[in-house]
């Protein structure tokens, strides 16, 4: 019994886990959910949406967490664009209209601030940590 329960409890939940951040300086709302696509295994999807003040709105398929590579560090790289980065993806958001565009790592050259990350937290919650709270932490490129 004591086993069904352990197993039980270590199961994820398919039931979406939004995280978001609301900008105030560039009036948009930024959001990412994931989604468990495996009952045991730390596989999940993750949806990328952007809410702009004016009503404008973009969304994306980001790259699957398929084994704790789901963080994303969000940076604003100045004139109304605000970068998420992932270990695998980066996307570019345009806050004026709300696209977002997929983008080469060797395009990002220059200047960005990082203001925090979409990540799980102690609790192994799914949550948006902001720079104060938690340091960037810099992905691994192999």
């Amino acid at each position: 019994m004591a086993g069904l329960i352990f197993f039980l409890s270590a199961c994820n939940s398919d039931r979406p886990e939004p995280a978001e951040v609301d900008m105030a300086a560039s009036g948009i709302r930024v959001s990412i959910t994931r989604t468990a696509t495996h009952p045991v295994l730390a596989r999940y999807r993750l949806a990328l949406r952007v809410e702009g003040a004016k009503g404008c709105m973009g969304t994306a398929e980001l790259f699957p967490d398929t084994g704790y590579a789901g963080r994303r560090n969000l940076y604003d790289q100045g004139s109304g664009v605000i970068l998420v980065l992932g270990q695998y993806d980066a996307r570019l958001v345009d806050t004026h209209n709300c696209t977002v565009r997929l983008v080469e790592f060797q395009s990002l050259a220059g200047q960005a601030t990082f203001l925090g990350s979409f990540d799980v937290d102690g609790q192994k919650r799914w949550r948006y940590l902001p720079a104060a709270e938690r340091p960037e932490r810099p992905f691994e490129k192999h």
